[in-house]
């Protein structure tokens, strides 16, 4: 993955897109069997000598009691702060936990390390970024493709906002936890790559229509990473090493192109703003939380569906301007129908992103993650607004074009 990552450095200092790309201040990312060990090596080499391990329960039993006793073996000061769960036993990226983090910090550390998934990584990166220390990733599962990125989706006051932050230093995933992770954590990853299809065609509709920020380069990476867990499907589903490790390094690139935008352009379309809906009304009823991946998973084929059936339609439809609709979009909507057209026929169909989904056990249908149709009904109605700087085809058709009712 280090080379991977070199190449990518030098693509982007290459790159002609016209945008600004950030500087990718990963120093080494290593997905093997001795992953700890060269996490170890990493630290004499960085003099950290105090470091603050965060984990969950969960977490630290999967991967945090192995890594402490590496760094004792070393020498390497160490505390744990294990983040406290609800009442639902789940951990979530809130005010709660990020306040938990910092009191438990020692003022004179040399750097955190996450050790979990997503949810560990957000809170993570955001104290370490309000404490201006470097953090280290030790991901405990091929969950999600936020381990790279800058972007921390945390909740506040019960809203989802994604805060951008900073980048882990490093990353040092070992091989053997992320096959011992729980099968659904597994295909939460693949679900989160599949999620792709519509945040790319979103990506590409935004930039069209609102001149949003567009590089071929993040794109072909991101595109190339989703392609990778397609064609491994099998070996995904089977749980495999050479699945996960290619799980994992899709994850990761994916990541890493966000990061060369500072922003979740690639990876994060409408089917990420019903994901992010569900959640905070799952929160609001005090229910347990699903995984990220699981939701994005079954969000991805109901955007698709969705687009298809009512946005295509009615874009056809649209020989005048409604009084409603501002004129530019509608210019750039009649230049670009065709374009649009090529690029909704251009994604898999429903049934086939299910399907991909299904194979490697994730759920399908919104009833299996506890999610009611009403709930999905008023998502495709009102999850836009909590990106209302992103110009999905979602918002476009809810905010530009049935305006009138």
């Amino acid at each position: 993955m280090n080379q991977t990552l070199d190449n990518i450095v030098s693509l982007a200092k290459q790159c002609q897109c016209g945008h600004h790309h950030y500087d990718i201040s990963i120093e080494q990312i290593v997905v093997s069997h001795e992953a700890f060990n060269q996490l170890a090596a990493y630290l004499r080499y960085k003099q950290y000598k105090k470091v603050v391990v965060v984990a969950d329960n969960r977490t630290f039993t999967a991967a945090g009691r192995s890594l402490c006793d590496k760094l004792k073996n070393e020498s390497v000061l160490y505390t744990v702060c294990l983040i406290q769960s609800d009442e639902n036993e789940d951990v979530i990226a809130d005010e709660r936990a990020i306040m938990q983090v910092l009191l438990e910090t020692p003022n004179d550390v040399d750097a955190f390390i996450a050790v979990g998934a997503g949810t560990v990584h957000d809170i993570t990166r955001f104290s370490s970024y309000k404490m201006k220390v470097p953090f280290i990733s030790v991901p405990t599962a091929p969950s999600v493709d936020g381990f790279t990125s800058m972007g921390a989706p945390l909740i506040i006051r019960g809203v989802k906002k994604t805060i951008q932050a900073q980048a882990p230093i490093a990353v040092f995933a070992d091989t053997d936890v992320l096959c011992q992770a729980p099968k659904a954590m597994i295909a939460a990853g693949f679900g989160d790559m599949v999620a792709k299809y519509t945040s790319l065609a979103d990506w590409q509709f935004a930039h069209w229509m609102a001149n949003e920020p567009y590089c071929p380069l993040v794109y072909q990476l991101t595109i190339q990473s989703l392609n990778a867990c397609v064609d491994h499907m099998e070996d995904i589903a089977a749980g495999n090493e050479k699945g996960i490790h290619v799980l994992m390094d899709a994850l990761l690139q994916s990541g890493i192109a966000m990061l060369l935008m500072g922003q979740s352009y690639s990876a994060s379309g409408a089917e990420h703003h019903l994901s992010h809906y569900w959640e905070m009304e799952f929160l609001r009823q005090n229910k347990r939380q699903v995984l990220h991946g699981a939701k994005v998973g079954v969000s991805t084929p109901i955007i698709v569906e969705h687009y298809q059936r009512v946005f295509w339609p009615l874009l056809s439809e649209l020989k005048q301007c409604p009084k409603s609709m501002d004129e530019t979009i509608w210019e750039r909507l009649k230049i670009y129908t065709d374009s649009i057209q090529e690029l909704l026929e251009s994604l898999p169909s429903p049934e086939r992103i299910r399907a991909m989904v299904e194979k490697v056990g994730g759920a399908v249908a919104p009833q299996q993650l506890g999610i009611d149709p009403l709930l999905v009904e008023r998502s495709l109605k009102e999850a836009h607004r909590l990106r209302l700087n992103r110009f999905t085809m979602l918002y476009c058709l809810n905010e530009c074009m049935l305006m009138e009712g």
